[in-house]
This record gives C-alpha cells, structure tokens and sequence, in this order.
C-alpha cells in the first residue's frame, strides 16, 4: 500500500508540472497562475508563493503545498519556510465547495483569450476536426465573469462560480480563465482549448474574415475519441513537449 505521504508526493509533481505545460503554451507568463488539486472534502494542494519560487515555468514540487479551505497549512510544516497560499486562493476554495464534481482548478492569464474578450469575440465552435474537445467545449458556451478584479474573497469568488453556472471553464474579463476537470490534465487541456479558439478568432478577423459556427451537420459526424486518446494521449505531448524544450 502506498504511504499517503509518496502519494502527495506523486501529485505534487504533476501539479508542477502542469504549470510547467501553462508556461510554456503561453497561458501564464512570469509568476502569475496556479492550478489547484482536490484531496478530499477540506483539503487541497495549490501552487504557493514564497522566496524560492522562480516563476510559472520553474515549477517544482516544493511550490506546491498542503492547505485547507481556509488557507491554511494542512500538514505538518506545509507552509513553513516563508511560503504563503496565493491572493486568490478562493477563486479555487470556492468552486471546490461548490462543485463537488470538480477535482481540479486552473486559474492562468492568457493574453488571446482577454484581447478576444474585450474586442467583443466570443468563444464559439469555429472549427471542428481540428480540435474536437475544444469544439464541444465552445458549443457548450463559454461564460464570462464580467469584472476585472483579483478574486481574493469568497464574496468575489462567488459571483465568479454563478457567471461560471454549470459549465466547466469561465473567462475572467481583462483578467484570464479558469478553467476546472476532473483531474490536472483535463482542466489544462481545457484552457488550451479555449486559448486556441480565441487566438484562432483573432487572426481570422485581422485577415478580413468573418466568425462562422460549424454547421450542424458536421458537429453531428464528429466522433467522440475518448478520454483515453482526448485526455491521456493529449497530456502526454504537452509533457512531451516540455522535456524537448529541455533538451532543445
């Protein structure tokens, strides 16, 4: 049997990993952005701040530490060292209270996805193949939270989860995403998903061209390939990409 302790140890590096894969897709840039893990009903691990954190894309799993709902330390010395949970902290506690489906959060600030947000461009399913889950995810619809705020109290954190109502990603205007999934991968792909579509809306307008939704007909011949190839396989090369950005 596995001690508790090895296996916070294993979820600690794929939470610092992840923040690795935000930072280099471009989602989050220098110390900016977390991403959140639930550990049962009070307890999370959420990349932290404190004096020997070197940015998002330096992440490592003694960023990421043990606290409960309320901010604080869940494990002997977890906060230790000068560490500190980050501002908005709630922005993760409360869709964990809220959602009990949820097991992961992404909070990241990616710049397609404000600039596509404040010219007014929306998240649609503009295009099909070339990224089914992202498709879905756009049909589905993409709310906004509509203030430009850090979302450290629960007050703030709240009125985001009802703009975010029972879909599974929220844009923060002139702020960022989070996004949420049942575990790390699937809340990171999600963010990826929507940041391609609002890059993807921003060239096609600046080339002249006009949004249009897939057709109907096409949306129903898209196949539903799994979580094993839409989650699994897809992790996989992010993390595959970050070890040749390594050796590169």
């Amino acid at each position: 049997m596995t001690h508790p302790s090895a296996e916070l140890g294993v979820l600690r590096q794929e939470i610092a990993e992840a923040c690795r894969v935000l930072a280099a897709r471009g989602l989050a840039d220098g110390i900016l952005g977390h991403i959140s893990l639930r550990i049962d009903r009070q307890r999370l691990l959420v990349r932290c701040r404190g004096s020997a954190e070197r940015g998002l894309d330096a992440t490592v799993a003694a960023d990421i530490h043990l606290v409960d709902l309320d901010g604080a330390a869940a494990g002997p010395g977890e906060l230790e060292g000068g560490w500190s949970v980050p501002a908005e902290l709630p922005l993760h506690t409360e869709v964990l209270r809220t959602c009990p489906d949820v097991a992961a959060i992404v909070h990241a600030h990616p710049p397609s996805v404000v600039a596509a947000d404040l010219a007014g461009i929306a998240i649609r399913p503009i295009f099909g193949a070339f990224d089914i889950p992202g498709t879905r995810l756009a049909q589905g619809g993409v709310p906004v939270y509509p203030r430009g705020v850090l979302i450290r109290n629960r007050r703030l954190a709240t009125e985001m989860v009802q703009a975010m109502g029972d879909r599974p990603v929220v844009i923060l205007r002139g702020h960022g995403v989070t996004s949420t999934g049942s575990g790390v991968a699937e809340a990171v792909l999600r963010a990826i998903s929507i940041d391609t579509i609002a890059a993807l809306s921003l060239r096609i307008i600046a080339a002249g061209g006009v949004l249009a939704d897939l057709p109907a007909e096409d949306f129903a011949e898209l196949p539903d390939l799994g979580g094993a190839f839409n989650t699994a396989t897809a992790w996989r090369h992010e993390v595959a990409r970050l070890d040749r950005n390594l050796t590169a």
